[in-house]
């Protein structure tokens, strides 16, 4: 069995002097919605406390890095404004100054929301929209000297569906990442600090998801940038898993981060952070003995 040749290594430089080191093996991201409304999960973490505890128990079991969001992305979702969405992730990361040692993410696509989360203790800034909804994100990343990761998607949750619409899903997501990392440079956020997502499941049907997912390899050598790829519990594998509710997907879950992993993914986005945090590294143990095969 063969794989994609080994992972390209890069160091991310973060707030405080701090690096992110991607490429040895593959990071698990964790995923932790603080908003009333998530589509993967059976109750929200909106009470602070709660969100806190949860963040502190995804790190134990391995998680190498915390996502917080305040605003969901799921398709059809409704727009928060900065207020709101500052208003359920500031109190958490004010709770979790000083008690975590992995990195935190802020998941938003505000400038305002970037700004106030990176002086609270975020890292890494987890934009959706590839700056393409707030102009002014990228000033304030800089400015912050947060990582940020760029994901592709096309038009806004409430509309996305309807421009899942390509002539070659890899090449044309591989174009409009790259515009995204222009428009990253134009805002003054240096290329080292930059991480790109394919955005799985946004803007996409199952088709092309699963399509991105079989090319990975193909994509990350084009940008020369290390990939994030987030498929958590998400909607293109609803018929591959006879048709699951989102909190019964991890098991189709596990196989599309294996298949993330086996193709050089250098993140993984999940909700099951203990489960997946185990099928990462067997499949790391498959890569690697690959790679000594051949090598």
């Amino acid at each position: 069995m063969t794989f994609p040749p080994a992972r390209r290594s890069y160091t991310i430089p973060l707030p405080a002097g701090r690096v992110l080191d991607l490429g040895s093996r593959c990071l698990v991201m964790a995923i932790l919605n603080v908003t009333p409304d998530s589509f993967a999960e059976v109750s929200a973490r909106i009470d602070p406390t709660t969100a806190v505890d949860a963040a502190l128990r995804m790190e134990a079991e391995g998680a190498d890095i915390i996502d917080i969001g305040g605003e969901s992305t799921r398709p059809g979702a409704k727009p928060v404004g900065a207020d709101e969405e500052l208003a359920r992730v500031l109190p958490v990361l004010r709770m979790l100054a000083g008690r975590m040692v992995v990195p935190i993410s802020i998941d938003t696509s505000k400038a305002d929301v970037a700004r106030a989360a990176v002086a609270a203790g975020a890292a890494i800034v987890n934009d959706v929209s590839g700056l393409r909804f707030d102009p002014a994100l990228a000033g304030a990343v800089a400015e912050s000297g947060a990582a940020l990761v760029l994901m592709h998607s096309r038009g806004r949750p409430q509309t996305m569906n309807a421009d899942a619409v390509y002539t070659d899903v890899v090449a044309d997501v591989t174009a409009e990442l790259r515009d995204s990392l222009q428009r990253a440079a134009e805002g003054g956020v240096a290329i080292e600090r930059t991480v790109v997502d394919p955005g799985i499941g946004f803007a996409k049907r199952p088709s092309h998801s699963y399509g991105v997912l079989a090319r990975l390899s193909e994509l990350a050598a084009a940008l020369d940038r290390p990939v994030l790829v987030g498929p958590s519990r998400k909607s293109f594998l609803r018929n591959a898993v006879d048709g699951r509710p989102a909190a019964d997907r991890d098991w189709g879950t596990a196989a599309a981060v294996t298949a993330a992993v086996l193709a050089g993914a250098h993140i993984v986005r999940v909700h099951a952070v203990a489960e997946m945090v185990q099928v990462v590294r067997v499949a790391e143990e498959i890569r690697r003995h690959s790679e000594m095969a051949n090598g």
